[in-house]
């Protein structure tokens, strides 16, 4: 008979994850009691993805904010501190920033506006207009930013981060000075040691502050680049991708684990014969369209995945064909040419008309922000997703 659906996207319930723990059996077990279960089969190309949450968990990949302050006022001088565009956060940013503090006599924090890197908004575009505020050149103190807008607390959280943020650098012990501007080179003029909090731009910051003739520039992807005194660290990302665990501890990135997702994939062929892809996935790479806070906070959607997952989908878009190539045709006839066209399609449809509107994304990054919108970030208790049926077409 044939199959009548396409993609499904299954969360899985499994044990609750802790330091240690063998996450690649589990995994493994958890899917195979789900389909035992529920009463469904696992097939060739299916995907498995693990929260990045879970894995960091069980790797112990965890750091205190002391750990943080010792890196920082080691490669950063522990004098007056430029902290330049950091995400408006209590989970991602807050802890790290008690740590940075701690490592600082002074913090100049520099904040973009109207909004951080990832949508949250210190103030409209709206207000800006009505202001006559230019924010590709015009730089605000604190004080202004109050004489012009007042109180701006954030729509979902209801915090006002220009006054968290400096309250919590105070109470580290180390004096707070807070500027918006979004030109990084504004920062010189306060101090010459830089820590750039930018995640997608960070390259393009630190190259900015390096050619204006800044001192010393690191980003958080090179704090807690190796452990401290004993702590976790993520060679690659450092600090970002990290989360708040307790008020003095964070949760880092997960560490090296593409070892891990080939010992999942060797270990469902021999349980269950068939080729299953693997990946650990974060934050989707998703806006939202009320907030307009764009999800990916993470420096990837997956920072590690199986070789079969590579690469971006190679798609014909099938309303292209119906109302173009095979406009005469309808009913069965026109799902055979369709059928036939699918069959016969290029193993590269880059500037082809019948592929345009297919989404020119990562798999990785298509899967992980359908993987994070099933598992959700709340209480589904389900940090492993199953994915069938991705990379079938109408053929199959």
């Amino acid at each position: 008979m044939e199959r009548r659906t396409g993609t499904i996207s299954r969360g899985i319930r499994c044990p609750i994850f802790r330091e240690g723990d063998d996450i690649a059996t589990i995994t493994v077990n958890s899917v195979i009691e789900a389909a035992e279960a529920e009463g469904f089969e696992l097939r060739d190309r299916d995907v498995v993805a693990i929260t990045e949450s879970v894995v960091a968990r069980t790797q112990g990949n965890y750091a205190s904010v002391d750990a943080i302050a010792k890196d920082v006022k080691e490669k950063l001088g522990g004098e007056t501190v430029g902290v330049i565009f950091p995400i408006l956060s209590r989970n991602r940013f807050a802890v790290c920033l008690r740590g940075i503090a701690k490592g600082a006599k002074k913090v100049v924090l520099m904040l973009n506006y109207p909004s951080d890197e990832v949508g949250n908004a210190l103030v409209s575009l709206d207000q800006l207009d009505e202001a006559g505020i230019n924010p590709y050149s015009d730089v605000l103190t604190e004080e202004k930013y109050r004489e012009l807008f007042g109180e701006n607390p954030h729509p979902f959280t209801g915090v006002d981060y220009i006054r968290y943020y400096g309250d919590l650098i105070r109470s580290c012990g180390a004096e707070a000075e807070i500027i918006l501007a979004n030109d990084p080179r504004v920062i010189l003029k306060y101090t010459e040691n830089v820590l750039n909090c930018d995640i997608h731009s960070r390259a393009r910051t630190k190259r900015i502050l390096l050619a204006a003739g800044a001192k010393r520039v690191a980003g958080l992807d090179d704090i807690l680049t190796s452990s401290v005194d004993g702590s976790g660290y993520n060679s690659k990302y450092g600090l970002l991708g990290s989360n708040k665990s307790t008020e003095d501890i964070i949760k880092l990135f997960p560490n090296e684990c593409f070892d891990m997702v080939e010992d999942i994939q060797k270990q469902f062929m021999e349980r269950t014969g068939k080729h299953i892809e693997v990946m650990v996935y974060g934050d989707g790479a998703f806006k939202d369209p009320m907030g307009k806070i764009w999800e990916l906070a993470d420096p990837v959607v997956s920072p590690a995945y199986t070789k079969g997952l590579e690469g971006t989908p190679n798609e014909l878009k099938l309303k292209y064909l119906a109302d173009n190539d095979f406009a005469e045709l309808k009913g069965e006839e026109l799902k055979k040419a369709i059928e036939g066209a699918i069959r016969k399609k290029d193993g590269d449809l880059v500037g082809n008309m019948a592929s345009q509107g297919t989404t020119p994304r990562r798999i990785t990054d298509l899967i992980g922000s359908l993987c994070d919108l099933t598992s959700g970030s709340g209480d589904k208790g389900t940090p492993i997703v199953l994915v069938q049926g991705y990379f079938d077409n109408l053929t199959d």
